[in-house]
């Protein structure tokens, strides 16, 4: 997988979620980590906050809940 190929599903689907991440580039957590935490230290992605209801409400995979979107400081 190529950082190039997540930052643009990111770009054209954010916010989106690390399960969604997973299910359709294919790759496991372990693979996604580094490339995205390189996509943060460039400033193109940025974690977002999860809702208060997904704060408390626990019924969800903490990876359903972890989203990502495009950083609105970085235009393309």
């Amino acid at each position: 997988m190529k950082l190039q190929e997540l930052q643009e599903f990111v770009f054209d689907f954010g916010p989106v979620s690390l399960a969604e991440m997973k299910l359709y580039l294919q790759v496991d957590r372990d693979t996604l980590n580094p490339l995205l935490d390189s996509l943060i230290k460039k400033g193109v992605v940025q974690k977002s906050l999860p809702t208060e209801e997904c704060k408390t409400c626990q019924k969800c995979e903490p990876d359903e809940i972890e989203f990502y979107e495009w950083s609105r400081v970085f235009e393309r």
